[in-house]
């Protein structure tokens, strides 16, 4: 008997989803009306994962990219959607605890003297008890997250399809987890073991994956080039960064607002201690941590608006965080109503590119609002996946 034929697709799908803490309650947002789309499109079985050849995710999006994509007993989905923000409404104040924070003392000396700002310990105990024993060969989908080695002082990106090709690189899914999400100053660096093909230990040294790719777009697009040269991205026949064949959904956990944050007057004032610690916030991880996913999102942008496809790729992000809705860790439960409050209303807006000149989030001239795209969007991902799961016709 022979082996059927999987039919391939028009377009390679992605989804992006950024770092950003307790700020990961926005995207999840977004995410639930997306998955809420597909189902009315296709049934109360629809699931993100079942639409998305790549879904990447850097530290509170590598968690959430896990929980789409990982499977359960099974074999599907972990998590619906619409549970990720129930999750982060749940475990946010106890990974964030209220007295770490506030302890004024206790933040100093941590931050100047050693240790992180949060022990970390019922976010190793969550992730642990959440994914067993999974790897991340076993995901629903090709799964891309970055991390940062720094023995090494390089990014490490942990994928599906790189661990189904290497032992070593076959990671526990809470390993992956837990390294993408070691925020420095915030939680501590995650130490694991893998094991080589000859049953060597390879080790791992990790911290945040938000050091080298707080917007993971580009890597997971990279991902995909990438396969296609290897031959591992068979789902569609496509040549490398072919943009005009890609649909990419990338995912901001928000900014503040431009005048909100830090200003020359400010810094010129402060020394190594207040580029690390100003005010319960972190100038440094903030400058590093935006720059790179605006200019990841630049880059993207670019090559989209290059080829007159920008319908291709939808990047939905809040600019107008302020006070503590801005903040990585501020775990109340006012903060966290906030959150998910900032999620729904962003649904609400209009479109935004960035300005390839300045830099800048605006508003485009007849696109509708964020949900109208996503609509859209979820339309194309609908019918993309019923022409994969079509006869293929005989010739």
């Amino acid at each position: 008997m022979s082996t059927p034929v999987k039919k391939k697709g028009k377009f390679a799908t992605v989804l992006s989803i950024d770092g950003g803490g307790i700020r990961g309650i926005i995207p999840a947002q977004i995410l639930a009306f997306l998955e809420a789309k597909l189902r009315e499109l296709d049934g109360p079985d629809a699931r993100i994962a079942d639409y998305f050849d790549v879904i990447a995710g850097t530290s509170t999006g590598g968690l959430i990219a896990t929980m789409l994509a990982a499977p359960n007993a099974e074999n599907r989905p972990l998590f619906e959607a619409k549970d990720i923000v129930k999750f982060y409404l749940d475990n946010s104040s106890l990974i964030f605890p209220k007295n770490s924070r506030d302890n004024i003392l206790k933040s100093f000396t941590y931050n100047v003297f050693g240790g992180p700002k949060y022990d970390g310990k019922h976010l190793r105990a969550v992730i642990r008890q959440l994914l067993g024993n999974l790897t991340i060969s076993q995901t629903l989908t090709n799964l891309v997250i970055p991390a940062f080695d720094i023995r090494h002082l390089q990014p490490v990106v942990f994928s599906t399809t790189d661990a189904k090709l290497n032992a070593y690189k076959n990671a526990l899914l809470s390993d992956v987890c837990l390294s993408t999400s070691a925020a420095p100053t915030y939680l501590p660096p995650h130490y694991f073991e893998t094991k080589t093909a000859e049953g060597k230990p390879y080790t791992y040294d990790m911290v945040d994956g938000g050091v080298a790719a707080n917007n993971p777009s580009l890597m997971a697009i990279t991902n995909i080039t990438r396969h296609i040269y290897d031959g591992e991205f068979q789902a569609v026949d496509l040549n490398p960064m072919e943009g005009s064949r890609m649909l990419v959904l990338s995912l901001g956990t928000g900014i503040p607002k431009h005048e909100e944050r830090y200003t020359v007057a400010k810094a010129s004032k402060w020394g190594q201690l207040g580029w690390i610690l100003n005010n319960g916030a972190t100038p440094i991880l903030d400058i590093f941590s935006d720059a790179s996913s605006d200019m990841v999102d630049v880059h993207v942008s670019t090559l989209f608006q290059a080829l007159r496809r920008q319908d291709n790729y939808l990047r939905i992000q809040e600019d107008e965080l302020a006070g503590e809705a801005a903040s990585l860790d501020v775990a109340t439960s006012k903060n966290l109503d906030t959150l998910v409050e900032i999620g729904k209303s962003r649904l609400k807006k209009p479109v935004s590119r960035v300005n390839l000149d300045n830099g800048r989030y605006e508003p485009t001239q007849g696109e509708g609002t964020n949900e109208e795209a996503l609509t859209k969007f979820a339309m194309r991902l609908s019918e993309e996946r019923k022409f994969r799961l079509s006869p293929i016709e005989s010739s």
